[in-house]
């Protein structure tokens, strides 16, 4: 009979760790991230028409969004604390569907990147709009949330789609 694998066995270190970063050079670090939030057609016109009974759901999601991103490292377990340069949490009314595009972009400067920021703002924006209409709708969808581009440290810049 096999014994099963423990941590020790699976990872010698301890099972999870943060990464060490202290040998990092610091540098400027930018990130933006999307998603979108298909709320459907009797919720999308309150959005649009400033009706929903809690209040402005654009306004309150932006606000989210970007107290979101301040709280990033405490809501994600191995994600380092970063010192924010700017937040931008951007929402628009979707041309053509009853949906609200989110677009988050953050920026520091230091030893580790600002994508799981960005990331955080685009998802707990999203999250805003859903509790903001699930009385008009349970049927919302939150999609697509996603990194669309990064600069600055050592893996260099990304942008969706040049790989």
């Amino acid at each position: 009979m096999t014994e099963s694998p423990t941590l020790t066995h699976i990872d010698p270190h301890g099972g999870v760790h943060m990464v060490d970063i202290s040998d990092k050079v610091d540098s400027v670090r930018t990130a933006v991230a999307s998603g979108r939030v298909v709320v459907g057609e009797e919720a999308y016109a309150l959005i649009r028409d400033r009706a929903v009974s809690k209040g402005d759901v654009l306004l309150t999601a932006q606000i989210a969004g970007i107290l979101g991103a301040k709280q990033t490292s405490r809501l994600i377990p191995l994600c380092h604390e970063v010192s924010l340069r700017g937040v931008d949490v951007e929402l628009t009314l979707a041309d053509g569907d009853p949906a609200i595009d989110i677009r988050a972009f953050a920026k520091s400067v230091g030893p580790t990147g600002v994508e799981m920021e960005a990331l955080t703002a685009v998802s707990v924006a999203a999250l805003t709009i859903y509790d903001m209409c699930k009385s008009v709708s349970k049927s919302m969808r939150i999609d697509d949330i996603h990194l669309v581009a990064k600069t600055g440290g050592r893996s260099g810049d990304y942008r969706k789609g040049d790989q």
